[in-house]
């Protein structure tokens, strides 16, 4: 991607299903689930740059012993810092002990049956160490620890924050982290008391009670009370310190969520093919949670798959296919090689049909795969050319002829090359530009003045790289033309589920929009806009529309995507330039089980993504950078 935006959160969780001297004893060593744990996170790394933590939990501990323990770090470099903190805390111990199971599971804090791992990349607040997950809230009672980590954001917080208020707590802050842990604890506490009123009237002692409220906490029944006023895409994993867990995910299946499980273990990831890897499995051996559902495992490693809220329109993130999942999954790399073949089409149109006089590219590294289908889609187009023009020329057909019309070929190569990241030490704003310029370098001697160049990209979101950077060193090949294709539509509107995308005013195509009002005179449209999603903003979440496609209903795509292409084009470049996108009927035909597409679309799965987009809209009318949910 030209203009990278950050990533999403990613989970992993490891249940063991066996005694860890099962593990010893078929794969030498107890630390089996943390070796997979590990496998997991750094198969994921591509969701979290900021930081990442993780947490275990030990079954049927002794009284007095450590049963939670919890590792955090921040930094691009935090799976590879909490594994070796990990490490050294295991070489510390003594190695002749350590080879005893029982001796480990309780000297060891991370030697324990429950294994869930968190990759962080925030899409707002500071990155510090309390903002990394997992979350701990802690109890003197087992059963009311609870371990949160998730990918996950909530466009009511405010709401919620304003419900534990009124239940009688006083959170540290309004934030999601904080207002899910103690709005889930807070059902976990009553299931709890629930739990211990009913056993108390049998007249038993509390250490007996503390053991049947381990075995029968209803968690269906916390997470239902929980969740149900909840509004955002979530997949949330709870580790209890009793042993029990959950995976919860998001009625319209907005956040990704995948799962295995043997005898062995019981296994839980953001993405398929990191499961797919770590333990070496099938695609077809997977299943997904389903939206509005929970996985709940059972302290004694049984599992079941609840509803617990009522499954709504399926809308999974589209942009997990177009960029944020490894594209090492199957399904995924078909999609985005979908994606390529469905721009060939246009831009043969864009080309009329010269294919001789075009080169082929892609911006690296992402927009590969979509390149590649772009290709097989100018392919089929040549070879449907090639054999009506044989057939033109009827039996009398030379050999020579035929070889002339075989031998035209689809000129493809790798121009730009991403280069070292170039630290620009003491530079004034205009060096500064020229050293972003030099992050790429290109392959020279392949492109003629005759030229266009076709380069794709995955997305196109603010368009600064390709201004500063991209375009300019494009240009240094000498085109006539040069055609930046996104195999992604065009983004509008900002993203509230989980991605750094929720300012406005940061969207190349939000400008573009700015500047053809502009032109007609009629910047004045953007006050009635102001004025609609103002009156949104008084009526109930539930009965908000987005008003923000008033502003772009003024404009056709293309009028948009022409003005893009004004805005990028630096003044002092020689080639023309010209921008196409993807249409959303061509995304939502090549990712037919992901049709969450209200970045481009604006249609929103959820009452609150309405809410956010006006608010986002009026806070950038007001001048504020505020946080629109």
């Amino acid at each position: 991607m030209s203009d990278p935006i950050k990533h999403e959160c990613g989970v992993a969780l490891v249940r063991l299903r066996k005694p860890l001297t099962y593990y010893r004893e078929k794969y030498g060593t107890e630390l089996y689930g943390l070796k997979k744990l590990q496998m997991l996170m750094n198969k994921q790394l591509n969701r979290g740059q900021d930081g990442a933590g993780l947490a275990v939990i030990k079954l049927d501990p002794e009284y007095g012993s450590r049963y939670i323990a919890r590792e955090r770090a921040i930094g691009s470099g935090a799976v590879a810092t909490l594994f070796e903190r990990l490490n050294a805390k295991h070489q510390a111990l003594d190695q002749t002990l350590a080879q005893e199971t029982a001796w480990l599971k309780k000297k060891y804090p991370y030697a324990g049956e429950l294994l869930l791992g968190h990759l962080r990349y925030a899409t707002h607040g500071k990155n510090s160490i309390e903002n990394i997950h997992p979350f701990l809230r802690q109890n003197n009672w087992m059963s009311r620890n609870l371990v949160l980590a998730g990918n996950y954001n909530m466009t009511n917080v405010q709401d919620m924050y304003r419900q534990l208020i009124d239940l009688g707590q006083h959170p540290k802050e309004i934030s999601d982290n904080v207002t899910m842990l103690e709005k889930i604890g807070h059902f976990l506490d009553e299931e709890n008391a629930r739990l211990y009123r009913e056993y108390k009237t049998q007249d038993m002692n509390s250490l007996d009670i503390a053991d049947q409220i381990k075995q029968n906490l209803d968690l269906e029944d916390v997470l239902k009370n929980a969740f149900k006023s909840v509004d955002g895409g979530y997949n949330i994993v709870g580790l209890i310190g009793d042993g029990n867990a959950f995976v919860m995910r998001d009625p319209n299946g907005i956040r990704p969520n995948y799962y295995w499980a043997d005898e062995e273990v019981i296994v839980v990831a953001s993405e398929r093919s990191a499961i797919q890897t770590a333990f070496d499995l099938q695609m077809g051996d997977l299943k997904e949670v389903n939206p509005g559902s929970a996985l709940i495992i059972h302290r004694d490693g049984t599992f079941k798959e609840k509803q617990i809220l009522p499954q709504l329109e399926r809308k999974s993130c589209s942009f997990e296919r177009i960029y944020f999942s490894r594209g090492s999954d199957g399904k995924i790399h078909e999609e985005r090689k979908q994606l390529g073949r469905k721009l060939a089409r246009s831009i043969l149109k864009r080309l009329d049909y010269d294919i001789r006089s075009t080169v082929f590219s892609y911006i690296p590294n992402t927009a590969a795969t979509s390149y590649y289908g772009l290709i097989d889609g100018i392919y089929k187009y040549l070879d449907k050319w090639k054999r009506e023009a044989i057939l033109k020329l009827g039996p009398k057909a030379t050999g020579a002829e035929i070889d002339a019309l075989l031998s035209v070929k689809i000129r493809r190569e790798k121009l730009l090359v991403k280069d070292a990241k170039i630290r620009t030490f003491i530079a004034q704003d205009a060096g500064r530009d020229d050293l972003v310029g030099n992050g790429y370098d290109v392959t020279y001697g392949l492109v003629k003045p005759t030229d266009t160049l076709v380069v794709v990209d995955d997305s196109i979101v603010r368009g600064t790289t390709l201004k500063k950077s991209i375009l300019r060193i494009l240009d240094r090949l000498g085109p006539r033309k040069i055609i930046v294709a996104s195999s992604a539509p065009i983004i509008k509107y900002p993203d509230c589920y989980g991605i750094d995308m929720s300012r406005m005013n940061e969207f190349i195509a939000f400008k573009a929009v700015k500047s053809l009002l502009a032109k007609r005179n009629n910047l004045q449209f953007m006050d009635e806009v102001f004025e609609a999603c103002k009156q949104e903003l008084t009526k109930p979440m539930e009965k908000m529309e987005n008003k923000v496609k008033m502003l772009y209903d003024q404009f056709t795509d293309k009028e948009i995507e022409d003005e893009i292409a004004l805005l990028v084009t630096p003044e002092d470049i020689n080639a023309e330039v010209e921008i196409v996108y993807q249409t959303i009927e061509n995304l939502n035909v090549s990712c037919p089980n992901h049709l969450g597409d209200w970045y481009f679309s604006g249609n929103y799965p959820t009452p609150g993504g309405n809410q956010v987009v006006n608010r986002s809209f009026v806070y950038y009318m007001q001048g504020s950078s505020d946080r629109a949910y």
